[in-house]
């Protein structure tokens, strides 16, 4: 599919999209394309048929001249109460909606929608990646790739200046990074090694204008990660710690971010169970929506500087496995008792962790991870659980989901639960308990110092079996707006 805009609104399409808000006072009857055809809103609100409802949708087809038109209705419910989110929940429903009726061309009429958000660009913005998001399947292992029957999709305005062109380019680069992050997500095990991995970076970076540095196993070993090396010991895949540096504002502070990236996890010896396994492809979601972010920051040229890190392991089972029982070192110094194989994330995530800190030197860190089964127990696979050390910079944090149309929820950190991480053999235990989520992220944060930092728990919200609004199943590219955005935020 082919994305672009156009000011005229006499072009052919086999398709349109109209929004409309609450009530559809808007009137679109003057459109070239409907060729005289009138859109009944009056008949349709008065019977109840189409109220302009939050993403509320209704089909109407037209055929004048041996044309076909199919034209789809999108409600956007009341003007004052729709978020962002909302806005491209809805768009992206009337896109996979139409597309669904094989047309080959669609326009996407925004002239009625004006006075949302902070600005056009950003409606355009919003418009543009729902519209690329929606149209994401996964189909790379399919021996059948049939053809799709869309070809271009237009984005109609009565206004376009230098705005709203700079609007559309940014919400197509998130789009197109979001599809990166879960292609990545979406790659089988067996494909998605972290040498794979660690390729598919490399060709990113040369592509948006990131660097990328590749750590091998013997400078990981240098560089006394034990608690890394003993989650990917028993693997036949090599690890590979993958730095990404971009510097879009040289002398500024940095931000730094962390990705889990488990390829694959088994649980070790701590095995989970054969249907818990399907699924554990996706449990370097955290690194692929970082990979996605710095894509979409560096293509986008922000005013920023940005450094990501990357521990890409798997976590299997053999003879030489580390075992629950074990004691294992730490980069920052710190032992840690291993009461579980399966809470392997966290032991690659404090090694990456204090590295960025201490060796890229970062200001600020995020670390974003598939953690923990409690967070979906306690928030559900809509929301990111948080949990941080420093309010301020949670605020930033907090914005930048609000910009994306995301979910997060800060955790509270009590002194209680910081007791929970010690354990009388060693200075920490990987698993000191419920309440899991939040337990999960203050043992991160025993290796953070006083570097402001906000862990980000997004296990269940990064992939879904089903589909789910406008999103197809699989990986859900969740993560990759908000890092973006607070970068933006942090612009000088």
């Amino acid at each position: 599919m082919k994305i672009n805009y156009s000011i005229q609104n006499d072009l052919s399409f086999e398709g349109i999209i109209l929004p409309y808000f609450k009530e559809c006072k808007e009137n679109y009857n003057q459109l070239e394309i409907l060729k005289g055809n009138k859109i009944p809103t009056e008949f349709l609100v008065s019977d109840k048929i189409f109220k302009g409802e939050k993403q509320e949708t209704y089909n109407l087809n037209f055929i004048k001249d041996n044309a076909r038109l199919e034209v789809m209705l999108v409600g956007l419910g009341e003007k004052k109460e729709l978020s962002r989110r909302d806005f491209k929940k809805a768009i992206g429903k009337a896109y996979k909606s139409l597309k669904g009726k094989k047309v080959v061309s669609i326009g996407v009429y925004l002239n009625e929608i004006e006075g949302l958000f902070d600005s056009e660009e950003e409606v355009v913005k919003n418009t543009a990646q729902a519209l690329v998001v929606a149209d994401y399947k996964y189909i790379t292992q399919k021996s059948d790739k049939k053809e799709e029957k869309l070809e271009t999709v237009t984005l109609v305005s009565n206004n376009i200046d230098d705005n709203f062109k700079k609007g559309f380019g940014e919400g197509v680069s998130l789009g197109n990074n979001m599809e990166f992050c879960r292609e990545l997500v979406n790659e089988p095990a067996n494909v998605m090694t972290p040498t794979e991995l660690a390729n598919r970076v490399k060709s990113l970076g040369d592509k948006t204008g990131f660097e990328v540095e590749i750590l091998e196993y013997d400078k990981i070993k240098e560089l006394k990660m034990e608690a890394f090396l003993s989650v990917t010991r028993a693997s036949a895949e090599p690890p590979k710690f993958i730095i990404m540096r971009y510097k879009g504002n040289p002398g500024g502070e940095t931000l730094g971010f962390v990705g889990k990236g488990l390829t694959y996890d088994s649980g070790g010896l701590t095995l989970k169970s054969p249907a818990g396994m399907k699924t554990m492809k996706c449990d370097m979601g955290g690194a692929a929506g970082v990979i996605g972010a710095m894509g979409a920051i560096a293509e986008n040229k922000l005013n920023v500087n940005v450094t990501a890190v990357v521990a890409a392991c798997e976590n299997m089972v053999a003879g030489n496995s580390y075992r629950p029982g074990d004691i294992i070192g730490s980069m920052g110094g710190k032992t840690i008792f291993i009461g579980s194989t399966d809470a392997e994330g966290r032991l690659t995530l404090v090694d990456a962790v204090y590295y960025i800190i201490n060796n890229e030197k970062v200001d600020k860190v995020v670390d974003m991870a598939t953690l923990t089964g409690a967070k979906v127990v306690a928030l559900g696979s809509d929301t990111t659980g948080a949990v941080s050390n420093n309010d301020e910079f949670f605020a930033k944090v907090n914005k930048s989901y609000d910009k994306a149309g995301e979910y997060v929820w800060l955790m509270p950190s009590f002194p209680e639960f910081k007791e929970q991480l010690k354990h009388f053999e060693a200075d920490l235990t990987n698993s000191p308990g419920n309440p899991g989520t939040i337990t999960a992220g203050l043992f991160i944060r025993e290796f953070v110092g006083d570097t402001p930092w906000v862990h980000l728990d997004i296990a269940g919200a990064s992939y879904n079996t089903k589909g789910k609004d406008y999103i197809s199943s699989g990986g859900t590219g969740i993560g990759v707006s908000p890092l973006y955005h607070l970068a933006k935020l942090m612009e000088k």
